[in-house]
């Protein structure tokens, strides 16, 4: 399937995205900000803007259900998708998941019970899929939708996941909080309370299997869930969260938290060119598999240090991200997949990558994007 972002764009934001400035990087959007709760919720990944938008939506009645993920009763880290209509239900569903689970197969349940004004919690992928899918629902009675999207940061099974744990503690039963910061670190939590900060450089990457990641998260195209409302994710956030409100939906649920929220304006620093360029020749080598970061072990202190301080920080690192994973999704295809170059890598994403010499090859089409109103 092609995927057109264009087109939903147009249909969900009013325009497509422009492609000069930050909505090369990051799709549509009305408004960024680093933000936080004013109270933290309690048990939160963050503060909990995530949850108290989707709550606030259901205490005002403007949502019969939203439809999210909680937990499986026997793992805490296996996703299992739920109806939600109680605000205080949402407390289950805190926090993140890693494995597969089918939140669109919610939708249909959730009419046929005369839920028809929806919100929906997701990665990309799902709402990708759900605004597909969006006018064969307003024809089976939804009446309206609004999407919360969370950024992606590639998933996997919850058994791979599992074994990755073993890797980080000697105890991976008791860890209940996993987190990637922007400050290039994996921050820990278990169950007596203690916490633990890992740097990127020290993850055990070459310890994972090459498929860890599927081929499908290898080569996704929209890491910032361009296609929300409202996107509330970490990359660009320096130890708070990051909002990128893209359109008068998202600005509503901005709103309805009224001073709970405080916001201010992103900042940005450092330069991403050099770490990007590596990750290309790393990812190259690796032919397929998880791109590895090896350095002599006397380097690796050195490099823990300076890369806080000197690598790309706030909104420069979430545009290094960005254009790693469009590099990642072009070389993974032309690896594993090369007939499928031509419909599922958009013109956006070869715009991202041609500064670093990634260009279309014979056979690899390009679809223009098309033009619509700016506003």
């Amino acid at each position: 399937m092609r995927p057109d972002y264009p087109g939903i764009e147009r249909r969900v934001h009013g325009r497509v995205r422009k492609s000069s400035g930050d909505e090369r990087f990051f799709g549509v959007h009305e408004a960024m900000w680093q933000a936080r709760l004013k109270a933290p919720l309690e048990g939160a990944q963050w503060t909990g803007i995530t949850t108290q938008l989707a709550a606030g939506l259901l205490e005002r009645g403007e949502v019969d259900a939203v439809l999210t993920m909680t937990w499986d009763s026997a793992d805490r880290w296996r996703p299992v998708p739920a109806i939600v209509t109680d605000p205080a239900a949402l407390d289950q569903c805190r926090g993140m998941r890693m494995g597969y689970a089918p939140l669109v197969a919610l939708v249909e349940p959730a009419l046929a019970r005369g839920l028809t004004r929806l919100a929906v919690i997701g990665i990309p992928c799902q709402v990708y899929a759900i605004r597909q899918l969006e006018a064969d629902f307003r024809a089976q009675g939804l009446t309206s939708l609004t999407v919360i999207g969370t950024p992606c940061s590639d998933n996997t099974s919850t058994e791979n996941f599992q074994k990755f744990l073993t890797l980080l503690s000697a105890h991976p039963e008791r860890i209940t909080y996993l987190e990637f910061r922007a400050d290039y670190r994996v921050e820990l939590r278990f169950d007596d309370g203690s916490e633990r900060e890992i740097a990127f450089l020290d993850l055990p990457i070459s310890e994972l299997p090459a498929d860890f990641f599927p081929l499908t998260c290898r080569t996704c195209v929209d890491y910032t869930n361009s296609l929300a409302d409202i996107t509330v994710g970490y990359m660009a956030g320096r130890g708070e969260q990051w909002l990128v409100v893209r359109n008068a939906r998202g600005q509503a649920l901005v709103d309805g938290l009224g001073d709970a929220l405080v916001c201010t304006e992103p900042t940005s620093a450092g330069k991403r060119a050099g770490a990007v360029k590596g990750f290309i020749a790393n990812t190259r080598l690796a032919a397929g598999g998880l791109p590895l970061r090896r350095m002599p072990g006397w380097v690796r202190p050195i490099v823990k240090f300076l890369m806080p301080r000197t690598g790309p920080r706030g909104l420069e690192f979430a545009r290094t991200r960005v254009e790693m994973k469009a590099a990642e999704s072009i070389l993974h295809l032309r690896t594993q997949a090369p007939r499928r170059l031509k419909s599922m890598v958009p013109a956006h994403v070869w715009a991202l990558v041609a500064p670093y010499g990634l260009k279309p090859e014979p056979g690899e089409a390009v679809e223009k994007i098309a033009r619509g109103p700016t506003r």
